[in-house]
């Protein structure tokens, strides 16, 4: 799905869901390549025309984090929930987000962590997992992408997340037969819903 058509989707179901009009979601989709940006300067990343030379849609949204690319091969996770009614604050929620990738990827084979002031989600010092929120009265949009079969053009010309000491992991170089967003999708909701429902510690 084109980056643009899912950001207005997201926006518009937001806005249903704080009028009262709207139930919670979690969509999970795959998009064409496109390099977006959060609200903060991204230091070390080419100028965005540059980028669109090179074919790729480029947009600057209100999430939180810095530059990261989505593109085929990656399960993109956006996530309406209201926090409100939940009892969930954002760390919180971002906390049972990792949890519920990192089970995802235990049942794949795969150890995975947090790591120390990055949010998402890590193997080594490879980041496997991205997320970026934004929240407006009490409801998120945004959320996490997770790579799953990246092809060589992923993240190139870009410093993903503004992440120096550290590199980007896809799960297909690292288990065989690694599923693509398709095939992925139900397994990592299941894991990621799980995660959202489970009691406060």
């Amino acid at each position: 799905m084109p980056y643009e058509t899912a950001w207005a989707r997201q926006r518009a179901l937001r806005a249903e869901i704080v009028a009262g009009q709207g139930t919670e979601q979690l969509a999970l989709l795959e998009h064409r390549a496109v390099v977006t940006f959060g609200k903060r300067p991204a230091p070390g990343n080419p100028d965005p025309e540059a980028l669109r030379a090179t074919g790729v849609d480029v947009f600057t949204t209100e999430r939180g984090g810095l530059a990261t690319w989505h593109g085929p091969g990656q399960l993109v996770g956006y996530l309406f929930l209201d926090l409100g009614r939940r009892g969930l604050g954002v760390r919180q929620l971002v906390e049972r987000l990792e949890d519920g990738l990192i089970a995802y990827l235990a049942g794949r084979g795969v150890i995975a962590a947090r790591r120390a002031g990055y949010p998402g989600v890590w193997v080594g010092d490879d980041k496997i997992a991205a997320l970026g929120l934004h929240v407006q009265r009490g409801v998120t949009m945004h959320g996490f992408a997770l790579n799953l079969r990246l092809g060589p053009d992923a993240y190139r010309g870009i410093l993903p997340c503004g992440i120096t000491d550290g590199g980007v992991a896809s799960l297909d170089r690292l288990i065989p037969d690694a599923p693509g967003p398709q095939e992925a999708a139900p397994d990592v909701a299941a894991a990621v819903i799980a995660a959202l429902a489970s009691p406060a510690p």
